[in-house]
């Protein structure tokens, strides 16, 4: 499905409120659109039109004006029918006004002198007696008209607060749904990640999958916040534009049509260039947020080996690219953007200009000035909505290209997270034939075949590589194997949701990581189910409580981000009060020790006697002296299980883990 579509689909999720909101935004271009149309009747009808036929009448009344011992009623708004011997005409030459007592067959030139009015047409000319207006009299005419341009003004000062608060409306409702929107694509994007195999972020850095849930839902935030609202009431606005001007003029609105296609020519081309370089930024913010992220974790390595020169300079090398890209979308839309839109309306303006001023020439095809005022307004207000569309084809194009992005991660291949509650194991595990690789015919494990029972304590060993920890990879589901079997109580665990399967499993790592929060939070990960007595118990069992108690915040001591403020050791105590408080049939320790001082490593292992009753245990060790109480030591080589017993029928045998034992044991006597 094409990234556009998709982003329409999420748009739809707020459908009801957009509708509200462009109903309102028509309510208010509507409203804003009629000014012209209101100018133009104030023109034409209430300042130009003192020029219509003046009937005389004897008498006083409404719209009446006093003159000369007579009064006079505007021909329009009088019942009697105008005649020749009661008709007067009041007529503009230059800046004066002057009374004609009679009617005039034509109009035209006009020019006045002597008290009389000439008006020529082509080769007609035909002179009036008339008297000049002073002010005072000129004024006298016009009082008739105040009241209805009052009555306008205030008709359209009305119309502007009714477009006020309609524009408010829509702006609010379009923001908010665009804020909702968002607020459900960043939702779904992370919830995307939750489903993600281990092995998707084996390929893609942390920093850039960072930068597709911010970055790129950010400028997607862009489309619906701003680029959307400044389309929709563009567009509406631009249609109530034409509609007004095909009601003033249908064969000039017809020319001015034309603006469309060049409009839709102009966006495909600028696309096109927009889109490459586009793409490119997106991608090279992505490396950017990489770098950093990088940097960061590995600031003690950076600045411990000196190379803070070496670090800088990539990260130049990266700027670098994304500067002159981003040159390059300025420059383009620089060409395409303002200089573009004024050409279009010099034209425009160009086209009116001689339209009007050809028409105004014809014989009987005078235009009024209420008219060419209405359609400059009208053609000026077009281009306002055309330069905000302008302006915005560059986020447009940056929210396309994000949304592309972020549409890619969620159409990842994940695992629907389940709410299946599996009984709890009896915790007899094992492995049939095993065969995995983490690339295509390259296997890390060969072969293995093992069987734990409820309760026992199964130490794996070997060589760094040897395939220890992928075997706890593929118990947890991290990784599906490709040959063979893994079974618990008796059912293959590739027939169950990989949530149920870990739903009684609890593992401990080499390298803990801890949640900003606090330390009780860290243990119960905020789960319901586990109480603070759980939580206690399960500090008490590991023997981290003594050093907690002397925190200043016991149990809800703030830990910021990946526990940093803790020693090696307090981490990894809480990590595995973290495990046991959860209970689980299946506990696997992952090198879990390694990181832990002789005093504390032999607080964990008298805890261990007693929490590993009950329960299936494997241990991933180099310490060798950790795990001589074992019930079964499988010893790796290159992927394959070489050896397997107990400590002492290991020893016995003087192979390789005997060698191995012997060596760390060599190695603390030298040390000694």
């Amino acid at each position: 499905m094409k990234s556009g579509k998709r982003l329409f689909q999420y748009a739809l999720t707020q459908k009801r409120i957009i509708i509200i909101a462009l109903f309102m935004l028509s309510i208010a271009v509507a409203a804003e659109l009629t000014g012209p149309f209101i100018a133009k009747r104030m023109i034409d009808e209430h300042i130009l039109g003192i020029e219509k036929a003046w009937i005389e009448t004897e008498q006083d009344g409404e719209n009446r004006v006093y003159f000369e011992g007579n009064y006079y009623g505007r021909e329009d708004r009088e019942e009697e029918s105008a005649t020749s011997e009661n008709t007067a005409r009041i007529l503009q030459v230059g800046r004066e006004y002057y009374f004609l007592p009679s009617d005039i067959r034509f109009d035209g030139e006009r020019s006045a002198s002597n008290s009389e009015v000439t008006i020529r047409r082509g080769e007609e000319e035909q002179s009036y007696p008339a008297q000049k207006l002073t002010n005072s009299e000129l004024i006298n005419f016009y009082q008739p008209e105040v009241k209805y341009i009052i009555y306008l003004v205030g008709l359209y000062f009305a119309l502007l607060v009714v477009a006020s608060f309609f524009q408010y409306g829509q702006s609010y409702y379009l923001q908010t749904s665009a804020n909702r929107i968002i607020q459900k694509m960043r939702e779904d994007v992370f919830g995307q990640i939750q489903k993600l195999p281990i092995q998707y972020f084996d390929h893609l850095p942390a920093g850039k999958v960072v930068s597709r849930i911010t970055n790129d839902t950010e400028t997607i935030k862009e489309l619906y916040v701003t680029v959307l609202a400044t389309f929709f009431s563009g567009l509406i606005y631009i249609t109530g534009i034409y509609i007004a001007l095909f009601l003033l003029d249908v064969r000039l609105a017809l020319i001015c049509l034309t603006l469309i296609p060049i409009l839709i020519v102009w966006f495909i081309f600028y696309r096109k260039y927009a889109s490459v370089y586009n793409h490119k930024i997106r991608a090279l913010l992505s490396d950017i947020n990489g770098n950093i992220n990088e940097s960061i974790q590995g600031m003690t390595i950076i600045q411990a080996f000196r190379r803070q020169k070496k670090a800088t300079e990539e990260f130049e090398g990266w700027n670098e690219q994304h500067f002159t890209y981003q040159n390059k979308l300025l420059s383009l839309n620089a060409l395409t953007s303002h200089n573009l839109v004024g050409v279009l309306r010099n034209i425009s303006f160009v086209v009116v200009i001689w339209y009007f001023g050809g028409a105004s020439l014809g014989i009987g095809t005078i235009v009024s000035l209420g008219v060419l005022y209405a359609f400059v307004d009208y053609l000026g207000r077009m281009f306002g909505p055309i330069t905000g569309m302008v302006n915005q084809l560059a986020n447009l194009e940056q929210a396309r290209v994000s949304a592309v992005r972020v549409f890619e991660l969620m159409d990842e291949a994940g695992v629907q997270v389940s709410d299946i509650k599996h009984p709890r194991y009896e915790g007899n595990v094992s492995f049939q034939s095993v065969w995995f690789g983490y690339k295509e015919n390259e296997y890390v494990l060969k072969d293995i075949s093992f069987t734990a029972s409820k309760g026992e304590t199964v130490a794996l060993v070997g060589h760094t590589g040897s395939g220890k920890s992928s075997i706890m990879n593929l118990l947890f589901r991290f990784y599906d194997i490709e040959k063979g079997k893994i079974v618990i109580d008796g059912q293959n665990i590739q027939e169950l949701p990989k949530q149920a399967i870990r739903q009684h499993m609890g593992i401990v790592l080499q390298d803990p990581f801890l949640f900003t929060g606090t330390i009780a939070s860290n243990v119960s990960l905020d789960d319901s189910s586990i109480s603070m007595d759980r939580v206690k118990k399960a500090l008490e069992d590991v023997g981290a409580m003594d050093f907690i108690n002397a925190l200043p915040k016991g149990l809800e001591e703030p830990v910021i981000e990946k526990g940093s403020t803790l020693s090696s050791g307090q981490r990894q105590l809480i990590s595995f009060a973290r495990a046991l408080a959860f209970d689980p049939a299946i506990l696997i320790l992952d090198e879990a020790t390694a990181s832990i001082d002789t005093e504390t490593e032999a607080v964990i292992q008298q805890a261990l006697e007693v929490l590993k009753k009950g329960r299936t245990t494997f241990i991933i060790a180099h310490r060798l002296s950790t795990i001589k109480n074992a019930d079964q030591i499988l010893v790796l080589d290159r992927g394959e299980i070489v050896e397997r017993g107990n400590h002492s029928e290991l020893m016995e045998r003087k192979g390789k883990y005997y060698q191995m034992y012997e060596l760390q044991q060599g190695s603390k006597d030298l040390a000694v």
